[in-house]
């Protein structure tokens, strides 16, 4: 009951304690905040941009799938028979059903949803897809049925830069033609690029006789409708509702999202232990005021409220700066690199950011929670402390003489090892990121047991350089001030050297496998939905320059309808030895008279498709297929399979190819080849096919790998500049306490230039101890990132590759920056003469 009185009545000499500490060592307590709000603006920018994108792309959907309330889907881009119109519409349960062909289209440039519409249908059940003349509603709908109208989204007029009442031309399905627009979509969700017309005029036109790509539904009674629809369907067709398509659009970056959210918390946690290290050095300087105030009746309470007190402002400060940040990083990134951080998951949905309040305070609040557990372990020990003997002791508490404890490490370690290999939580790496905070706090905890490892051999050494042999004396003589040094720099370079690593393995993995699949000498590919039809196949097979060719065929295949869809690629096989797909597994037997197929890695993964399995796709009514082996791919992280292209026209009746590899013949120059090659495309698809080599694809897919993981660099660059600094802020705080200790110095003879080696040598030594520390510990966080996150968050693996160099550069840069530092502090430190300095113990 007493000690809240004391606490009180001593709130002014506390006031005077942690001012006075703000006042005269203002850079620790900046350097602390700036951990924490680097930790708070990646989290909270990241998920502020992810929460837009999604919004976005959510909105997008929502703008070219009207308001229905379910749709039947075609599995494929080919389609259904349109004859499973009537069954839907006279089906139980629903109410009205409008049909849609929907093809990917282009106006020059410009990418849209081209949409072929019932109009009278599509008035009951999608109205926001009705289109809308300059002088209103288009009543009599004459241009709605006009076979060379089309109604524009804004979007899809802004993308465009065409007018209403403009001819333009538009490509789709490997067809083109002149068309009107005749007016807008007023309906369409803002960034939605699509267009309009009159279904039979698309089915006419762009060569869909006879095929929907889908039918909305207006239903009368869902349950009902959804029984009734699943007893009708085909293998080709799904019931997708607009709940399965947004979990579809969040599960295509769900695992990107969260394992940035994750690296970002770790980043946060690792400002956390900077503020640990920091706050600690300030306990220990301030030990004879806290001894003071405790003779002079301060309650133990006041000694944790002084030290938490400062954990919360450095909290509130940090995460403030946070917050703001990170809205600036959102913004910085929609603009610069778009709504999904580059990883191209919504290419083509623009993003606006969307205010978040709730994830503000979220991450408000993890960021003070982690100054303030940084704080609390120093403040429990400053109030543990004997008042009469902190008031003769400035130094390390600890006896050197005492052996370290190692087993709480090693627990750590065990624990963080044992849980990082758990299976994941609904598709995401939850297990192993929660194991990387273990070994993280278990490698912090091993400091003080490693110092001393490290520094014994060194103490027991017969040095002759006096300032060698202080500075390695006071090391050791000091170890839980060194351990407490090398928390932070620990703790920052191990993530670092995390990322680093996985961020290098991962690159070397695709550039190796890019190298082993672009075996082609010239690669072609068509847009907008055309392809190669059988003709125009044998005229560029027979190029002048040409040695063989081969022509496949890559299509979108939903599995279920709240996934993202695989992708079908039909190419000529030979048992599987296509050079284009490096096989890590095969079947030992297959099953006669089934078809074979190959699985991608990642489809392996999600599928549980393995080499000998027998599955059903959704093609060719749902056929039955054996699983021959399965091939290594970093291209589709949702998943492929891999088909024979006879076996492909057989089952679908397609016979269009929609890409193709070169080989050409010796000597040939290939910038010729590509010009004989693209005067033998039919005139109209020459403006819907690319023709490139394999260097510029190598060039632009590693292009595409680095602004995928820009922010992972954006974290590794921020994790040095952190680790430095903590490493500048923490030898300046401890050696500037050590004023006194260097006026004894000068009393016993050594000079001033004696100081700086014995300093320079101090930094070095620590700055190396943290360096081997918090390499080994990002060596093995990397583990867990490359075996157990990746493989559970993208479905594909790959071999650690050390990026030496890197470990190299970053052990100079942290020996050199404490060393540096050291010395710098040292030279304020002894500025003022031996008397001066030793004035206390008068």
């Amino acid at each position: 009951m007493r000690a809240e009185p004391g606490l009180w009545s001593g709130r002014l000499a506390l006031g005077w304690l942690i001012a006075g500490e703000w006042r005269f060592h203002p850079a620790r307590f900046l350097v602390t905040a700036v951990a924490i709000a680097v930790g708070v603006a990646l989290g909270f920018a990241v998920h502020l941009v992810n929460g837009s994108a999604l919004a976005s792309f959510d909105s997008a959907v929502r703008g070219v799938n009207g308001a229905a309330d379910l749709s039947v889907k075609a599995t494929s881009r080919l389609g259904f028979d349109e004859r499973l119109y009537p069954r839907v519409a006279l089906a139980s349960g629903v109410g009205d059903a409008s049909p849609v062909v929907q093809l990917e289209a282009r106006i020059g440039a410009a990418r849209m949803t081209l949409l072929g519409l019932d109009i009278l249908r599509a008035a009951a059940v999608t109205p926001t897809l009705i289109g809308v003349r300059p002088r209103g509603t288009d009543a009599d709908g004459g241009a709605v049925f006009d076979e060379a109208s089309v109604f524009l989204s804004r979007a899809a007029l802004e993308r465009s830069g065409a007018k209403v009442g403009a001819m333009v031309t538009i490509a789709a399905n490997g067809r083109a033609g002149p068309f009107r627009i005749a007016g807008t979509l007023p309906g369409a969700a803002e960034g939605s690029a699509v267009a309009v017309m009159d279904i039979a005029a698309a089915q006419w036109r762009f060569d869909r006789i006879g095929r929907l790509d889908r039918i909305d539904v207006k239903v009368a009674d869902r349950a009902a409708a959804e029984a009734a629809l699943a007893k009708v369907l085909p293998g080709d067709a799904v019931i997708s509702t607009a709940q399965a398509q947004s979990q579809q659009g969040d599960a295509l970056s769900r695992a990107y999202r969260v394992n940035l959210d994750m690296l970002a918390l770790v980043a946060l946690l690792t400002g956390g232990f900077l503020v640990y290290s920091a706050q600690s050095l300030s306990v220990v300087r301030r030990q004879r005021a806290f001894a003071l105030l405790r003779t002079l009746g301060m309650p133990r309470g006041g000694v944790v409220t002084a030290v938490v007190a400062e954990g919360v402002a450095i909290g509130v400060i940090g995460s403030g700066i946070g917050l703001a940040a990170g809205y600036g990083l959102a913004w910085g990134a929609v603009h610069w690199l778009g709504g999904d951080l580059g990883a191209g998951y919504f290419r083509g949905a623009g993003a606006g950011l969307v205010s978040q309040p709730l994830a503000a305070l979220g991450f408000f609040a993890v960021g003070l929670l982690a100054a303030v557990a940084g704080s609390a372990v120093p403040a429990r020990l400053a109030a543990r402390a004997a008042p009469a003997a902190a008031l003769k002791n400035a130094g390390d508490v600890i006896d050197p003489r005492q052996r370290v404890a190692w087993w709480p490490a090693a627990a750590l370690l065990a624990a963080g090892s044992v849980v990082s290999l758990l299976p994941p939580v609904a598709h995401l790496p939850l297990f192993g990121f929660a194991g990387m905070a273990l070994l993280l706090a278990g490698g912090i905890a091993g400091v003080p047991w490693f110092a001393r490892a490290l520094l014994a051999p060194l103490a027991r050494a017969t040095i002759r350089t006096v300032p060698r042999q202080l500075a390695i004396r006071h090391l050791y003589g000091a170890p839980g001030e060194a351990a407490t040094a090398l928390c932070g720099i620990v703790a920052s370079t191990a993530l670092m050297i995390a990322m680093a690593t996985m961020v290098t393995s991962f690159r070397g993995a695709v550039d190796d496998w890019l190298g082993q699949v672009l075996s082609g000498d010239l690669y072609m590919r068509t847009n907008a939905g055309a392809s190669f039809d059988p003709a125009t196949r044998a005229r560029l097979a027979a190029t002048p320059g040409v040695a063989g060719m081969a022509f496949g065929r890559q299509l979108a295949l939903t599995i279920t309808p709240d996934r993202p869809p695989i992708a079908l690629v039909a190419r000529p096989q030979s048992a599987g030895e296509d050079r284009q797909f490096v096989l890590i597994a095969r079947a030992d037997v297959l099953p006669t008279g089934i078809t074979p197929i190959w699985v991608s890695e990642p489809a392996q993964r999600l599928y549980r498709w393995n080499p000998g399995d027998v599955i059903r796709l959704p093609i060719g009514g749902g056929t039955r297929f054996a699983v021959a082996g399965v091939w290594r791919d970093y291209a589709r992280q949702g998943g492929a399979v891999l088909i024979d292209d006879a076996d492909y026209q057989r089952l679908t009746g397609d016979s269009g190819r929609d890409e193709a590899s070169a080989t050409l013949l010796p000597g040939s120059d290939a910038a010729a080849v590509m010009q004989r090659l693209r005067a033998r495309v039919p005139p109209e698809l020459r403006s819907q096919v690319d023709i490139t080599q394999p260097a510029i694809l190598r060039r632009f897919a590693l292009t595409l790998f680095d602004r995928s993981f820009a922010v992972t660099y954006l974290l590794e660059a921020i994790a040095i500049l952190v680790g430095l600094a903590g490493v500048a802020a923490t030898m300046s705080a401890q050696t500037l306490a050590r004023e006194r200790e260097f006026g004894m110095l000068r009393h016993l003879g050594l000079t001033r230039g004696q100081l700086s080696a014995m300093l320079a040598t101090e930094g070095a030594i620590v700055g190396l101890t943290g360096a081997l520390a918090g390499i080994g510990l990002g060596l093995v966080l990397a583990q867990v990132l490359i075996h157990v996150i990746n493989p559970q968050s993208f479905n594909w693996t790959m071999d650690t590759r050390v990026p030496v160099g890197t470990l190299l550069a970053v052990a100079a840069a942290l020996t050199g920056a404490a060393a540096v530092t050291a010395v710098l502090a040292g030279r304020r430190a002894t500025s003022r003469g031996a008397v001066q300095s030793v004035r206390e113990d008068w």
